[in-house]
């Protein structure tokens, strides 16, 4: 499946607790300027109206037919039959809400619903970070391929996906690869999400400095304090991130020792990774311990940083040796440095999403 060359027109949303932004792509492009509504999550007639108008909107605009629609909507859902649960920045969908099968009676074509960390992840698999990678590994001279991706994002939640061989895991229950509930070895009592959020650096911040900030204040107040080296709080503000990366790089060994792929990362935190990537590269490069407290590698791979092109130079480089096949005069390539890497996303989470929708739609149709 080439999504760059098909002609068909999906139309997608991108659904948030304030906002609706609903367009429609074509060839993996956007091809109408987005509507943007709110989200009037507080009333489900409204809210359900909201999302019929938005669509029949953006439908009035083409001047083809679409063929489906496709968008990400927050969970827990039962996302394989178009059905929203409880949601609790959506509190009108309460006790199962078929938004799926209401849209496709509305507009007679396809309606595919997904979490959004999924579509990321399938976004970045298909058209974003994983083809970049392997482009650039041939550019390189580099034997090395890559099919598997796991994608994370950062922002009021921790969200996540993965993708093997252009195939999107989904889960018998709809609901694989939710991330933000893995458990944590840094704060062995909480959930993954409570060391990865924007609630997570606001609290170890907040309970580090030593002048007074508003509740509210967010990561982006924490970064400008962080690159102040004059302001006081200047310590508080950079180990808050650092403590922020050690719990991502926690979850992210533990799904990279599971899907041994690239790890992409978007989200509206993407833009401090100068401050917490350090020490997410060094917990996934780093120790666990047996119980007579020998230490082994965390993982089996090493992780490098490609944003960083002298990393990205080392993860790239041919470590492939000849060594000989037992009982004959032939030789075989054995590479025995097992590498993976880790990266921000270049295309961005919103429009990673929107061709991740688009090609899930197509590939179902």
């Amino acid at each position: 499946m080439n999504i760059w060359r098909d002609e068909r027109v999906v139309m997608t949303l991108d659904a948030g607790g304030t906002n609706f932004v609903f367009s429609a792509m074509k060839s993996g492009e956007e091809v109408v300027e987005p509507i943007r509504k709110p989200s009037n999550a507080d009333n489900l007639d409204l809210c359900l109206q909201t999302i019929v108008d938005g669509f029949q909107e953006v439908s009035n605009k083409l001047s083809e037919n679409p063929v489906a629609i496709s968008f990400a909507f927050p969970g827990p859902a039962d996302y394989r039959n178009g059905i929203i649960g409880d949601l609790p920045n959506l509190p009108a969908f309460r006790g199962g809400v078929a938004l799926g099968p209401m849209l496709r009676e509305k507009f007679n074509i396809p309606v595919f619903i997904n979490n959004d960390g999924d579509l990321f992840a399938y976004g970045e698999a298909l058209g974003g970070v994983l083809p970049e990678v392997n482009n650039k590994l041939v550019q390189a001279g580099s034997p090395k391929r890559y099919k598997n991706l796991v994608g994370v994002t950062l922002g009021t939640g921790f969200g996540g996906g993965l993708v093997h061989n252009d195939e999107l895991l989904i889960g018998d229950n709809s609901i694989a690869t939710e991330v933000w509930l893995t458990s944590s070895r840094i704060y062995p009592e909480r959930f993954a999400e409570e060391g990865i959020s924007t609630r997570a650096i606001q609290r170890e911040f907040l309970s580090r400095a030593k002048s007074e900030y508003p509740k509210d204040l967010m990561p982006k107040d924490v970064y400008d304090v962080a690159m102040d080296q004059t302001n006081p709080d200047n310590a508080a503000a950079l180990e808050s991130f650092k403590i922020f990366g050690k719990c991502l790089g926690d979850s992210l060994a533990n799904l990279l020792t599971i899907t041994d792929g690239i790890a992409v990362i978007g989200g509206g935190l993407t833009g401090a990774h100068d401050l917490y990537m350090p020490a997410a590269l060094e917990e996934m490069n780093g120790k666990c311990y047996t119980s007579n407290g020998d230490a082994l590698p965390r993982l089996v791979q090493k992780v490098y940083n490609i944003d960083n092109e002298d990393e990205f130079a080392e993860f790239a480089a041919n470590h492939s040796t000849d060594i000989k096949i037992p009982g004959t005069d032939k030789t075989i390539k054995y590479d025995p440095n097992p590498r993976l890497a880790v990266c921000s996303s270049k295309l961005g989470a919103s429009k990673a999403i929107g061709i991740g929708a688009y090609a899930f739609a197509l590939k179902n149709l």
